[in-house]
């Protein structure tokens, strides 16, 4: 069985028979897990296996895990601060910053992928213009080319632990003030400025170090009247043929208030996938979840499996392993020791 454009959540600390019947679906192919889907190391790590289980291949397993305010597995994993902090070490030593960077990305990686986990939807390469509510501290630097600089450190991090890299939210989420998680966000920037956004997916993409893109839920109104998660000019003249991008594209969650107003969900998982999206996320609507997944039981895109195939973890640590390791013991400590200590802010 192949893997369906589908991303979905479940409930529990366990699978449920109803959980079951779902992922078998073959218009599924991932899930996502949360914070509510966590209660220990090993009880996760057991989560994953059963949901490997279903299917072969496995359907992808991902979760959101950057550091900071967006950290879903927390007791038993280093507790990772937010990027901007990272950022601002950058600022005082770029050659240290860089490596501070890269070993955020492969102790993340690392961690995750002892407990079975294929995907962790990181870096956030989103400007800091100073104004959103959503992102703030999660985003590395207000510099276009420090981004690119400090994500490419990160995703070469999370590769070298077997774990691809999703940036996100393309084309730029950093410069408007609404959470799309509430409503839609518009952005009436010209096309000009916008080009800063987008330059660490260039440097990204250039470098070949990111195999997954996540559009952001955002309308920017000088270009697309289309959100750009439903827009074909984001996903395709600008992502994949003026940035040559050859990965996945990653729909952010249809369950986000910004895109209630775009039909029903199976009409807006359509929408997606017709603008050239490879893999749609429906979270924490179980009912919407199951029409859409019904409504895509024969949709097929044999190109969209290839990418997507590519973003299974690779290699299997033994967690034991990891955590005597000397490069975990240190970089452990590293950012054990920060989340005590209090941030210094730079003046310019």
């Amino acid at each position: 069985m192949s893997l369906g454009p589908v991303m979905l959540d479940i409930e529990g600390l366990a699978l449920s028979p109803a959980d079951r019947d779902l992922l078998r679906e073959p218009a599924v192919g991932g899930v996502i897990l949360f914070s509510r889907n966590f209660e220990s190391v090993e009880q996760v790590a057991t989560l994953v296996a059963e949901i490997r289980a279903l299917r072969s291949p496995p359907v992808l397993i991902a979760v959101d895990h950057e550091g900071g305010r967006v950290q879903r597995f927390r007791d038993g994993f280093t507790d990772m601060p937010p990027m901007r902090r990272i950022g601002r070490e950058y600022d005082r030593d770029s050659v240290k910053g860089l490596e501070i960077a890269r070993q955020a990305g492969w102790i993340i990686a690392s961690e995750l992928r002892a407990a079975g986990v294929d995907l962790c939807f990181a870096p956030c390469i989103d400007l800091d213009w100073g104004v959103s509510e959503i992102i703030g501290d999660r985003s590395f630097h207000r510099q276009p080319d420090a981004v690119g600089e400090l994500a490419g450190a990160f995703a070469r991090g999370l590769r070298s632990a077997g774990m691809a890299a999703v940036a996100k939210h393309f084309p730029g989420h950093g410069a408007v003030v609404a959470d799309s998680h509430l409503k839609l966000p518009v952005d009436r920037r010209e096309y000009g400025l916008i080009l800063d956004d987008m330059r660490p997916y260039e440097h990204l993409i250039g470098t070949g170090v990111v195999a997954g893109v996540m559009l952001a839920h955002i309308v920017y109104q000088e270009i697309d009247s289309q959100p750009a998660g439903f827009s074909d000019y984001w996903t395709q003249r600008e992502l994949r043929s003026r940035l040559g991008f050859g990965g996945a594209i990653f729909c952010d969650d249809l369950g986000m208030q910004a895109t209630r107003d775009f039909g029903s969900m199976p009409e807006r998982a359509r929408l997606a996938l017709a603008a050239g999206c490879d893999m749609i996320l429906i979270c924490n609507n179980r009912d919407a979840a199951q029409r859409a997944v019904a409504a895509l039981e024969d949709y097929s895109n044999p190109l969209s499996q290839v990418r997507l195939a590519r973003l299974h973890g690779t290699g299997n640590p033994q967690r034991e392993s990891l955590l005597a390791s000397e490069e975990w013991q240190q970089a452990n400590a590293l950012f054990t020791g920060w989340s005590g200590r209090p941030q210094l802010e730079l003046h310019a």
